[in-house]
């Protein structure tokens, strides 16, 4: 992994074998960054999707693993209980086009990705919300 800041907005390229959320949260501490807003590209080996069923407040889990294009990353970056906290998710497509998408838990690199973090000037919490048992917004 290699990155370069340009002011608010930090370019990253993650190498073949790794992991994005784990690159993710080495650049986010190393520049300390608060809140921002994350896009990105790429192709994945293996990837670990998840949704999330509100009535159960359980996520469920699919893996992918070959040769897929990472369409679209996109997420936030935020803090939780005074902590980096991530909420990214992504669309994968296969070699037939074939879409799959979700909240990404796992996306090891399978070629190169290329992330865009837009840091905001602020900082933004996380609290659990009763109802869904999320980890939502918290703007207090």
């Amino acid at each position: 992994m290699d990155y370069k800041r340009c002011n608010d907005c930090i370019a990253v390229r993650i190498d073949r074998g790794e992991e994005i959320l784990e690159n993710l949260k080495t650049v986010c501490l190393k520049e300390n960054v608060k809140c921002a807003h994350i896009q990105g590209l790429g192709a994945a080996s293996e990837v670990i999707l998840g949704v999330f069923k509100p009535e159960e407040k359980k996520y469920y889990s699919s893996t992918f693993v070959g040769d897929y294009e990472i369409t679209s990353i996109v997420g936030n970056i935020s803090s939780k209980d005074g902590e980096y906290y991530s909420h990214v998710h992504i669309t994968i497509a296969d070699e037939k086009g074939c879409a799959f998408g979700g909240h990404l838990n796992k996306a090891v690199i399978g070629g190169t990705c290329e992330i865009f973090i837009t840091v905001l000037p602020c900082s933004i919490g996380r609290k659990v919300d009763p109802a869904t048992g999320l980890n939502v917004f918290d703007f207090q």
